[in-house]
């Protein structure tokens, strides 16, 4: 299908939360758009929190998405516990932690569902001066004046245009569960409610936080919390052992939590009650299907080509200490946009603007994170072990970065 006559055309590839950033956005600039997602139903996040920052919030008002408590959790302080228990620090810090479930449902019912396509699993483009045609594996094509590869870390539009740009193994995995409010004993939720906490055996990076329950509810007694365990993992053998299922599969990027061995899941409830602090202990005891993300770093050279721009984790994936994913992929949408309100046929010269437009911040929130996660990988470095002290980590993580 050709580009309207009156309108821009967009084909958005990946329908997560920064494809409908992006879409909604440029629905809103008067851009005819349409997006393309491989999956052939609706996306779970499962079950993964989202620290908030103002750049987020910004995209959400621009698009008209109307927030009120059910968006997410207010947090007043974090608190750091030590092996027994005991609290070692705390630091005021209000912030706002929702889920990654949340926040889709809120972009998806923004955006027109009829222009959402699932099971659209993109395999080539071409392009030249006029327009950009996308091919998907189910034999349709869609042609639009401009496509935006949104399709996350293992972006088919990017192994395209930039083969040669993989993501690099950090060397640890992070362990992720979500543990409903009702279950905790009395004295853990008193101190775990609401608070962002931390636990920090050597080398290894134990937080969490509350977020909206699995029915998307924050009412008290409703929520749940979410916990993320950085724990190193050797490439060659302890990583592939985790990603192996019960049949001898190797999922080498990360394996789907039901393909989760029992026994490694035994191993890692083992360990969490030989290193964890017992409010952590229960954290984990009662998370419903734990699963683990190997932890990767990702930089793109450039974030367009002619009539093509990458976007969110498709251009710079960060680990998640600076919990900046989500935010890097509105600032994108938001910048994007901006420079595509006027574009017409000058498409090209709006995504250089783009691009140069980001060059700082995608390179900046990698750096910082993998400096932040410099100790988990192994390094010796003073500078290295300073930032996972009580205070260093309640200073450090997850906290809004800024730009001169």
């Amino acid at each position: 299908m050709p580009p309207t006559a009156h309108r821009p055309r967009a084909l958005v590839i990946g329908g997560s939360l920064g494809g409908l950033f992006t879409a909604n956005l440029l629905l809103r600039c008067g851009w005819d758009v349409e997006v393309f997602e491989q999956s052939g139903a609706e996306l779970a996040g499962r079950g993964a929190g989202i620290i908030t920052h103002p750049e987020l919030f910004a995209a959400l008002e621009r698009i008209g998405v109307p927030l009120d408590d059910s968006f997410g959790v207010d947090i007043p302080e974090r608190v750091t516990f030590d092996r027994s228990g005991a609290v070692i620090g705390t630091l005021p810090l209000p912030q706002c932690l929702t889920t990654w479930g949340r926040l889709y449902q809120l972009l998806r019912e923004a955006f027109p569902r009829e222009r959402y396509h699932f099971g659209c699993s993109f395999r080539r483009l071409a392009q030249d001066a006029n327009c950009v045609t996308a091919r998907f594996a189910n034999g349709a094509t869609a042609r639009g004046d401009l496509l935006v590869g949104a399709d996350g870390i293992r972006s088919a539009v990017r192994g395209q245009l930039l083969p040669g740009v993989k993501p690099v193994y950090a060397g640890y995995v992070a362990w992720r569960g979500l543990a409903a409010e009702n279950l905790f004993s009395p004295a853990v939720h008193h101190d775990l409610f609401p608070k962002f906490a931390f636990c920090l055996p050597p080398r290894e990076h134990m937080l969490g936080y509350p977020v909206a329950g699995f029915t998307n509810s924050t009412r008290p007694g409703e929520r749940c919390f979410n916990f993320v365990w950085y724990r190193p993992a050797e490439e060659s053998r302890e990583l592939t052992r985790l990603c192996t299922d019960a049949l001898g599969g190797l999922h080498p990027m990360s394996i789907p939590p039901p393909l989760i061995r029992p026994e490694v899941l035994a191993e890692m409830h083992h360990a969490a009650q030989a290193l964890l602090s017992p409010q952590f202990v229960e954290v984990v005891r009662h998370a419903r299907q734990p699963f683990f993300q190997p932890i990767f770093d990702l930089e793109s050279p450039q974030m367009a080509c002619g009539r093509v721009a990458l976007l969110g984790d498709a251009a710079y994936v960060a680990r998640p200490h600076c919990g900046m994913g989500v935010t890097k992929a509105a600032g994108d949408a938001l910048l994007l946009a901006d420079a595509l309100r006027d574009a017409d046929e000058k498409i090209p010269v709006a995504l250089d603007r783009y691009q140069t437009g980001r060059a700082r911040f995608g390179p900046a929130v990698v750096g910082r994170a993998r400096e932040l996660g410099s100790y988990l990988q192994g390094s010796n470095a003073p500078a290295a072990a300073r930032h996972h002290t009580p205070e260093a980590v309640m200073r450090e993580i997850a906290v809004e970065m800024k730009f001169a």
